[in-house]
């Protein structure tokens, strides 16, 4: 069954090759759409959020213009009614689960993901099905 609608997602994500890999990943889904904007600075992410509204953040936390936690801190702050799933390349146990408890919804590690486990995420982030 696919959703009427495209799940609308501003990736927040500065290295193209993981950003490709991403939205590749999410087009080998046949059960939703999804509506992509990239973005590579955390301050291009913070613009899009003043003129568009997006079902999900996906959010890297090294950019260019913000590094660890704080950028997933700064995201929250101005994207409070918006799901946040950070995409991390830190297989930090105790770093994911300080993200969690900040708020974000899901810590997926790049390198241990694909297209199945990144949209069960994303379901179960937006609870659907």
């Amino acid at each position: 069954m696919r959703k009427v609608e495209p799940i609308k997602i501003l990736m927040v994500e500065d290295n193209p090759g993981d950003a490709r890999l991403i939205i590749e990943m999410l087009k080998e889904t046949d059960e939703l759409d999804f509506d992509v904007s990239h973005v590579v600075r955390l301050d291009e992410g913070l613009k899009y959020l003043v003129t568009k509204e997006f079902d999900v953040i996906f959010l890297d936390l090294c950019l260019p213009d913000s590094k660890g936690i704080e950028t997933f801190n700064v995201m929250n702050y101005n994207a409070m009614d918006t799901p946040i799933i950070v995409l991390s390349g830190l297989e930090d146990e105790i770093f994911a689960e300080s993200a969690v408890g900040k708020g974000a919804d899901e810590y997926l590690v790049k390198g241990e993901i694909d297209s199945h486990i990144l949209v069960e995420s994303v379901k179960h982030t937006l609870e659907i099905g």
